[in-house]
């Protein structure tokens, strides 16, 4: 029974390292974006804030939800460059694929 509970809890360990690694790599696309003059201010400063979110020391999935929530609300802004756009869907699906 003790070997289980050390795999599982292994295991455990395991599955956040993974997430912590997708998360670093996801916030490495909000860099980009927080970077990129051609994103309009108003959408950078809410993807820096996103990031902010990711970068915390809350759980992993409520660091992902608050990110999420910010991402989903500037994503139906109807004057968001078509790049921009796919650049915000993109990185909402990376983190949806982690909280799941």
């Amino acid at each position: 029974m003790s070997c289980f509970i050390q795999l599982q809890s292994w295991s455990q360990h395991q599955v956040v390292y993974m997430s912590e690694q997708r998360i670093k790599e996801v916030m490495g696309l909000m860099d980009i974006m927080i970077d990129d003059n051609s994103v309009p201010k108003n959408i950078r400063k809410v993807v820096g804030e996103a990031r902010e979110h990711l970068n915390s020391q809350e759980e992993v999935n409520t660091r992902i939800s608050s990110a999420v929530q910010s991402l989903v609300g500037v994503s139906e802004d109807i004057n968001m460059p078509m790049h921009t756009r796919t650049q915000i869907w993109t990185i909402l699906s990376a983190l949806e694929s982690i909280q799941q």
